[in-house]
């Protein structure tokens, strides 16, 4: 009779596998999906000075296991999701702003791109979001995207983000 030497489950953090038993004692080797920390966001964010640096910060997000992200104009918290259902949170930046009820989607457009012509900084941006009913803006790794919302949920712009 041979016995069995394998535990229920063992984990090779170091070479990114899971390997377990089943149910019937067969062997299951899975790819585990890297997960990333708050402060590797972090790190990854403090490099970027323009928003001529944001295709590089989307790269190397995305080296992380970013798939894509939420940031949230009401304090500034964002929350960024792997494939796995893993997220990863940075806090609150600033006090709590008022999101308009109403969105005014032609002002916000107009807003937004004197923002990326660089003539506003991030919290007049910031302010304007929210003046103009903007609740979040969703970032999509895959598609390369940027998507924003109102508070109802209904998308108000997508652009597309540059990849250089």
């Amino acid at each position: 009779m041979i016995k069995s030497i394998l535990k229920p489950a063992v984990v090779f953090s170091s070479l990114s596998i899971m390997a377990a038993c089943d149910s019937v004692n067969r062997l299951i080797i899975k790819k585990q999906e890297k997960m990333f920390t708050a402060e590797q966001i972090k790190e990854a964010h403090s490099k970027v000075k323009s928003g001529a640096d944001f295709p590089s910060y989307i790269k190397e997000i995305k080296l992380l296991g970013v798939t894509h992200y939420e940031a949230y104009v009401s304090d500034g918290h964002i929350d960024y999701h792997s494939g796995s259902h893993y997220t990863a949170t940075v806090p609150a930046k600033y006090e709590a702003l008022e999101i308009a009820e109403k969105p005014k989607t032609e002002k916000f457009k107009a807003e937004l791109l004197a923002h990326q012509q660089g003539r506003t900084d991030y919290l007049a941006f910031i302010k304007m979001c929210a003046e103009t009913g903007i609740e979040k803006w969703e970032i999509c790794m895959d598609k390369m995207s940027c998507i924003y919302f109102d508070k109802s949920g209904n998308e108000i712009l997508v652009e597309e983000i540059p990849q250089n």
